[in-house]
């Protein structure tokens, strides 16, 4: 039994998602997660006043941080959240990448992603379930409902891409994944996401062709630079099914050019980063490029909301030919408030996750998302060591939300459970989100940029009595570029954490399905209608 050191369970439990955010971080000494700069911490006095405050905070207070330093502790209330948290957002006519950097270097700023800087990551399995989700339906729509005996060909293995092999094999296809570091490479085949990997294209093609053939699933890894394994693949006249990316293209100083190993970009990013970027530019027009000549050959492409568009139309392709997956797969879930839910159970426990994977299969037989893989989750997923906390993603709906909340707080207070459950969710979510060149890309009443919706629900969360609630902005290449809005609301048992953890639940993904509605979309409408909130659309 892990020892408590805080002075009440639901900050014992903020404790342990900070500590488990870190437990996935892909440079821990450096405090940075995933996707090259996104922080859990500013920097490691600002991580040791973090946990010092997080033990000293009574329930009726609040602690501030700011880009990822505390500020202080504020009396508040009871019912009040206990982490308050604002990273790296610029006024308007500042929020630039190099405005970004200065201040990063001078010590004033950090990027948290979307789940690193309000400590709510659970590693590739937080993006797993809707890297599934978006080859499912791309199956479901192409090819007759299933990817077998298609080939699935992307690059990146990081914290985020890490997911892909694992995310195409549990859809029945043959993904073959290219990645520039072979430790991203270990790390994918040890967590049990990828099958294998070669350095050599003729290897990893044969594998590929067996399991094509068979009509089995596989997960390849490909040591080599995106930019120069895709146009190699294309001069041998292969055309894959589908194609998309997750290397780290959002910021060109993490995207390793051709002809380079990741190590020699780390050095010219540390003696000249604007060289970088210009190699970096050249080479992900040149992915893009190969990209867009497998759509024109009749491939299903589309971006995964890294950027790799935008970096390569600045080079002049025409790289918004291509779709964002959010718009083409996604978005029709969001408008029913269905996106990617988290469970993570403070214990540390397996058994817990077990518990909640259960009533969510018992409680919600018509979600067919959530019937489907649970199974998969359990099948496939493996749970993290010590000090990781045992976790769970699944795709449930305005509504569903709540009710599982409230289902599990009541099964913390009868000791079904160890400990307190933490339930959070991606910033990409229904109404967590502004990111006009994925998340909100091509709204139908053009209101795409307008950040008053992530903003809105970060207050109503605030508002409702969520435990955390954060608020991001770009950094880096995404500077000037995105707004987001982070919530973590936990069940420890108590009587009063129900109707607060129902009001969180509901209102958080309430105002993303307004949000849709008020944009124009019917399926949106006649979820609000449904859902018994009072909309004034």
């Amino acid at each position: 039994m892990r020892a408590v050191r805080c002075r009440g369970p639901r900050q014992e439990t903020l404790l342990r998602m900070l500590e488990n955010t870190l437990h996935h971080a892909e440079r821990p000494d450096d405090l940075i997660i995933y996707a090259g700069l996104a922080k859990a911490a500013r920097d490691h006095a600002a991580l040791a006043t973090t946990i010092r405050a997080l033990q000293e905070l009574d329930e009726d207070q609040t602690l501030v941080i700011q880009s990822g330093k505390p500020i202080g502790i504020f009396p508040s209330g009871p019912s009040a959240p206990l982490v308050l948290m604002a990273t790296s957002n610029l006024i308007g006519r500042w929020a630039t990448a190099e405005h970004f950097y200065e201040l990063e270097q001078r010590g004033l700023i950090m990027w948290g992603g979307y789940t690193a800087g309000d400590w709510q990551y659970i590693g590739s399995q937080g993006i797993l379930q809707g890297t599934y989700q978006t080859l499912s339906a791309v199956a479901d729509e192409h090819f007759a409902g299933s990817l077998a005996g298609r080939l699935v060909v992307t690059a990146g293995l990081g914290g985020m891409g890490g997911a892909q092999p694992l995310a195409a094999y549990m859809a029945g296809g043959v993904a073959i994944c290219v990645e520039a570091d072979p430790g991203r490479i270990a790390r994918r085949i040890e967590s049990g996401y990828l099958e294998r990997a070669t350095e050599s294209l003729d290897e990893a093609l044969a594998w590929a062709d067996e399991r094509l053939a068979a009509k089995a699933p596989a997960s390849i890894g490909l040591l080599g630079n995106a930019a120069e394994a895709l146009p190699a693949m294309r001069a041998r006249g292969l055309v894959p099914d589908v194609v998309t990316d997750q290397t780290p293209a959002h910021d060109m100083r993490y995207y390793v050019p051709a002809g380079m190993t990741p190590a020699e970009a780390a050095e010219l990013r540390a003696s000249d980063p604007d060289e970088l970027v210009r190699r970096a530019l050249d080479s992900a027009a040149e992915h893009v490029r190969c990209m867009l000549d497998w759509q024109d050959a009749g491939a299903v492409v589309f971006e995964y909301g890294n950027n790799i568009r935008a970096q390569a139309a600045s080079m002049g392709v025409d790289a918004f030919r291509i779709p964002i997956f959010m718009e083409r797969y996604i978005r029709p879930l969001f408008c029913r408030g269905l996106g990617p839910f988290r469970w993570v159970a403070a214990s540390g426990d397996p058994a817990d996750i077990d518990v909640v994977d259960d009533i969510v299969t018992r409680e919600f037989p018509d979600n067919p998302l959530a019937g489907r893989w649970v199974p998969l989750a359990r099948k496939y997923v493996r749970q993290p060591e010590a000090p990781g906390l045992p976790a769970r993603i699944g795709w449930l709906a305005h509504g569903e939300r709540a009710r599982l909340a409230v289902l599990v707080n009541e099964a913390v207070k009868r000791g079904d459970l160890r400990g307190p459950v933490a339930f959070t969710r991606d910033h990409l979510d229904a109404g967590g989100v502004s990111q006009p060149l994925r998340e909100t890309e091509n709204m139908p009443d053009g209101s795409d940029a307008i950040s008053d919706w992530p903003l809105l629900n970060a207050l109503l969360n605030a508002g409702s009595g969520a435990d955390l609630v954060a608020i991001h902005a770009g950094g880096g290449g995404y500077a000037g570029y995105m707004q987001s809005a982070g919530v973590t609301a936990i069940a420890d048992g108590a009587p009063a954490s129900t109707g607060r953890l129902e009001a969180v639940l509901t209102g958080d993904t309430g105002i993303g399905i307004m949000r849709y509605a008020d944009a124009g979309y019917d399926t949106a409408a006649d979820a609000v209608r449904q859902s018994g909130l009072r909309w004034f659309g």
